[in-house]
């Protein structure tokens, strides 16, 4: 049996999500830590060496498209697995150009939300 801590962080600038995905998630086991933007990203992420980090494209100050960029151009944090979530109609191009694993379109169902995280967690 794996015991070993799930962490995951939630970037999005909209408490009300951030706190819906923190209930949920913690119920699942998971460590949750979130951030309401993406400045300093890089020490934010390696601070807590996160499983997954589940991205919103709309989040100060840089955006999900450039803050993607930046983990995935690092040695060290550009294999950790981003779910790219926004109530954009073209996520799955913005998700690409990201550089993120998948995605999750806004306003998702709770077990939605499970389902995608769940899987890229038992996937990588």
């Amino acid at each position: 049996m794996n015991n070993k801590v799930k962490r995951i962080i939630i970037f999005d600038d909209d408490e009300d999500i951030l706190s819906i995905c923190r209930y949920i998630l913690e119920e699942q086991g998971w460590e949750v830590h979130t951030f309401t933007d993406c400045n300093n990203i890089l020490e934010k992420v390696s601070g807590v060496c996160p499983d997954i980090i589940l991205m919103d494209n709309w989040i100060p100050d840089a955006g999900g498209i450039i803050a993607t960029q930046t983990l995935k151009k690092d040695g060290e944090l550009k294999n950790i697995p981003v779910v790219y979530f926004s109530a954009n109609s073209d996520i799955q191009l913005l998700a690409d150009h990201a550089g993120a694993e998948t995605y999750l379109a806004k306003p998702f169902d709770l077990e939605e939300l499970e389902r995608v995280i769940n899987t890229v967690f038992i996937n990588n």
